[in-house]
């Protein structure tokens, strides 16, 4: 073999290295990349993205809830789809609504969804012990009822945990916890029974408030020391036009035998126990809210019937195991045993 042909040929050293070579690139690791690959596709942060649209229902809103721009939103979610190889939106008029395919994706995300709760709550809990953080949400009569007196008991209890409140309407709360603004809601129920119809949250029966019947000084059951709901079927009623509290009404008035005539319609209980006080109607108000009433109303229970309002604590699927979100719960109940072995005065 002559030198010049022998320079051109392989060394011994470069065939060896060529023949691991061939014998690395195994169908075995071509099946690991293809596998890479696919996790590749299911990214969590447009996830995200896309089931913020299906709870807020228009792209705007979507990017207003997660501050980006509504075409880093759309940018996003065109990503996803050919990520995913599936469309995922549809025209409808001027909006754009979710596809069959979206909604198939969104029900096996919602499982990662909640895994990655857990996560962050097992986490926290290694990491942080006693201390953390917890922004809650709650309606206007439980924030100085309820969660201003757990606050003040946390502070003696648990110094390390800290509570950020936000006032939001019952349904609001909701909304603000799906958003991850909050990681502790308080709302109101009608009954006992907390709804899980959504899956995105765990909820729990926090306590059960009387509603006591707000009376004009001067109404003729005034003076008595029991009241029955039916005594008053025929009173005017005031109470809001719809959502939670309105529901409340209609629901322990049925129980009690009779459907309330709405004589006013006000949400505010400042509103409504002026109203009261005027003689202009009767009213249910809850116990928590009873300290708002001003001077011309009496407050009466109603023994017989026990009508209840239903406070419900709800928290993401998956957080209730983060330990401080435990230590608000807790005392968060400790106030409202407290609340309700109240008599009205």
């Amino acid at each position: 073999m002559t030198a010049g042909v022998a320079d051109k040929l392989p060394s011994m050293a470069e065939r060896d290295r060529r023949d691991r070579d061939r014998r690395d690139d195994h169908p075995r690791d071509h099946d690991k990349r293809d596998h890479d690959k696919d996790h590749d596709r299911w990214d969590i942060r447009k996830l995200v993205i896309l089931r913020t649209l299906r709870e807020r229902g228009t792209v705007t809103a979507t990017a207003e809830a997660l501050s980006l721009t509504p075409s880093a939103v759309s940018q996003q979610l065109t990503n996803l789809a050919k990520q995913l190889g599936v469309p995922l939106l549809e025209a409808q008029g001027r909006r754009v609504r979710l596809t069959g395919a979206a909604h198939l994706v969104l029900r096996h995300a919602e499982a990662v969804f909640e895994q990655l709760e857990r996560a962050d709550a097992e986490l926290a809990a290694y990491t942080q012990g006693e201390a953390g953080e917890v922004r809650v949400g709650a309606f206007s009569t439980a924030v100085p009822a309820l969660v201003v007196p757990a606050v003040r008991a946390l502070r003696t209890s648990s110094p390390g945990v800290s509570v950020q409140v936000r006032e939001a309407e019952a349904g609001e709360a909701y909304e603000l916890l799906g958003a991850g603004e909050v990681d502790l809601a308080l709302s109101l129920a009608a009954r006992a029974a907390p709804d899980g119809a959504d899956a995105r949250f765990t909820r729990v029966s926090l306590l059960a408030d009387p509603l006591d019947v707000a009376l004009p000084r001067e109404h003729a059951l005034a003076g008595a020391d029991e009241v029955r709901l039916a005594d008053l079927a025929r009173e005017p009623w005031i109470f809001g036009g719809s959502g939670p509290w309105s529901d409340i009404t209609r629901v322990a008035c049925e129980a009690a035998g009779f459907t309330p005539r709405q004589g006013h319609s006000a949400s505010g209980w400042t509103a409504i126990l002026a109203m009261v006080g005027a003689g202009m109607g009767v009213a249910l108000v809850p116990r928590m809210a009873a300290a708002a009433r001003g001077g011309g109303v009496v407050m009466r229970a109603l023994d017989e019937d026990r009508p209840r309002r239903h406070v419900v604590a709800a928290v993401r699927r998956g957080g209730e195991g983060a330990p401080a979100v435990a230590r608000v719960l807790d005392a968060l109940r400790t106030e409202a045993r407290a609340l309700t072995s109240r008599r009205p005065t």
